[in-house]
C-alpha cells in the first residue's frame, strides 16, 4: 500500500513482528516500560499477563505476541522510509476492551473493524500525517474483507489536546470519509465519544 506524490512517498504496512521496532520508534522511542505501548485500549490487565507475563517488559512483550497474530494489531504508515504514524486498527470483535464495552456497544451486527488508536510521530505532526495513515488503515482492513470500519472520537469545542493520541478528531475522520452514526456513553477529557463509520462494501 504506497502512494507518491512529486515530493514525497508514503507506505502503509501491518505491523508484523518484523516491523515491531518501527512501530516502537513511534509511541516510545525511549522503550519506557511503563508506557501503554497501545495496549490500554485493547486489552484488558488479565491478557495483557497471559501474553507478555509480569515482568517489568509485560506491556512490550505482550504487544510483540499480538503482533505475531492473523491480524496484527496495526498499521505503521512510513514517509519517504521513515515510520511516522501509527494505527491501531483490527477487528472489533479482537479488542477485547471495546467488544466488551458497554459505553461503547455496537452499532449493529455488522463485523466492522474499529480504529481505537492514532499517533503521529513527534517531528511529524501537522505534516500530513494522518491523512495518508487512515487511508492506509482503511485499505488495511479493506484487505481483510472488512465490511466496514468505526472510530470512537470525541468531538471537541475548540482546541484538542494533542497529547491525547486516542481521541482523534471528529472532522479528521470526516476528511477521510466517515459518518457519524451515533453517540456512545463513554466520555474523555469531559467530551463524548462518536461512533463514526467509513463503509467499505
Amino acid at each position: 500500500m504506497a502512494t507518491a506524490t512529486t515530493e514525497s512517498t508514503w507506505e502503509t504496512h501491518p505491523v508484523t513482528p518484523d516491523r515491531f521496532e518501527d512501530f516502537a520508534d513511534i509511541v516510545n522511542k525511549s522503550r519506557r516500560a511503563n508506557t501503554c505501548w497501545c495496549l490500554s485500549h485493547r486489552l484488558k490487565a488479565r491478557e495483557i499477563t497471559e501474553l507478555g507475563g509480569t515482568g517489568p517488559d509485560a506491556r512490550e512483550q505482550a504487544m510483540r505476541r499480538l503482533c505475531e497474530r492473523e491480524h496484527p494489531p496495526g498499521v505503521v504508515t512510513y514517509l519517504d522510509g521513515t515510520p511516522v504514524g501509527w494505527c491501531n486498527i483490527g477487528p472489533r470483535s479482537e479488542i477485547t476492551r471495546l467488544a466488551q464495552s458497554k459505553l461503547i456497544p455496537p452499532t449493529d451486527d455488522l463485523p466492522v473493524w474499529s480504529i481505537v488508536c492514532v499517533v503521529v510521530r513527534s517531528g511529524y505532526r501537522r505534516r500530513g500525517v494522518t491523512a495518508p495513515l487512515i487511508e492506509g488503515a482503511v485499505a488495511y482492513a479493506a484487505s481483510h474483507g472488512a465490511p466496514a470500519v468505526e472510530a470512537h472520537p470525541v468531538d471537541p469545542q475548540g482546541r484538542m489536546d494533542l497529547t491525547m493520541a486516542f481521541v482523534g478528531t471528529r472532522k479528521m475522520f470526516e476528511r477521510a470519509g466517515f459518518r457519524v452514526v451515533g453517540r456512545t456513553d463513554a466520555i474523555a477529557g469531559g467530551m463524548p465519544r462518536l461512533t463514526m463509520r467509513r463503509d467499505l462494501t
